[in-house]
């Protein structure tokens, strides 16, 4: 849906989108030295003040009428000072309309950090990344902490504060959280970048389908169409469509949502590449299932209440 002037029309509530000032809180992954072997590569290009002008900038071709902040791995003894800062920006600039936060479940007293974060009027849900791989070099944890019955006991807590959870995790891991997930139906889950499929696994692709089947049958999971970088950093449209069309196909176009990764994402393609790659998947849906695709699935399950 295109104006004259090339401006895209269709309402976008963008899922996934990353603030920081550096001087203001300090993110041990865009502190130098940078280094190509993490498993995102090197983050430089990004390690640098990202600020709600510098997103609307980006994003000014695009009819962003939302937007959810998504915990942006800030050092974690600063995940209150980020929250704060992000309700600062929100009431002098509009957005972003919901934070999901960072709490590590895995703490035993993280029940009074989870009070504190949902206290906050914007605060809709917890992220604690467990990546967590074999291969050192792909892993963002040291171990796998999803089976460990403590960050069990957190993820329980969600519910008790009315919170959702943003799931950023490897594919080998969902069978094992989905028993876990399961006996939650309280607690929304949003699985983060189409579920990270590792490609050069021997069966990362088979692996991939097979968890996101075991966690697509919990009708309270859902699934963002984003961190295209993640599958394949020299990704094309033709690359990356399988994932994306089998992701819809399992979920459902009312349980996907189309997010940016802003600007984490601008290490592997500019947005107008990726915004224009969501359009192009979008096109052969209906003009009602693209409406849920960017904007109103992200409006229910974040509880922006917005008049979509």
């Amino acid at each position: 849906m295109l104006s004259r002037r090339g401006f895209v029309t269709i309402p976008f509530v963008d899922a996934h989108i990353h603030l920081w000032e550096l001087g203001r809180i300090r993110y041990p992954w865009l502190t130098p030295p940078f280094a190509e072997d993490g498993p995102n590569g090197s983050v430089e290009a990004i390690a640098r003040d990202y600020t709600l002008a510098d997103y609307r900038a980006d994003m000014a071709r695009w009819n962003v009428v939302g937007a959810v902040h998504i915990d942006a791995g800030a050092d974690p003894a600063q995940a209150l000072d980020e929250t704060e800062w992000l309700e600062g920006v929100a009431d002098a600039g509009g957005l972003p309309s919901a934070i999901v936060a960072f709490a590590r479940l895995d703490d035993p007293d993280v029940e009074a950090l989870l009070a504190q974060q949902a206290a906050h009027p914007r605060v809709r849900g917890i992220r604690h990344i467990v990546n967590w791989h074999a291969d050192p070099l792909r892993s963002y944890t040291p171990r796998d902490v999803t089976q460990d019955a403590q960050w069990g006991a957190g993820f329980a807590l969600l519910a008790k504060y009315g919170l959702s959870f943003d799931l950023q995790c490897y594919p080998a891991q969902m069978a094992g959280l989905a028993p876990l997930i399961a006996r939650h139906p309280d607690v929304p889950v949003i699985i983060n970048h189409l579920g990270m499929p590792v490609i050069s696994d021997p069966d990362g692709i088979a692996q991939w389908r097979a968890g996101l089947e075991t966690l697509a049958a919990l009708p309270h999971v859902a699934i963002k169409l984003s961190g295209l970088g993640f599958i394949d950093r020299d990704w094309t449209l033709d690359s990356v469509r399988p994932f994306l069309l089998a992701a819809i196909d399992l979920f459902g176009t009312d349980r996907c949502l189309f997010a940016s990764d802003s600007p984490t994402d601008t290490l592997f393609a500019s947005i107008e590449r990726t915004m224009a790659a969501f359009h192009a998947i979008a096109a052969d849906f209906s003009d009602d299932e693209q409406r849920d695709l960017f904007a109103r699935n992200a409006n229910r399950l974040y509880r922006l209440g917005l008049d979509l």
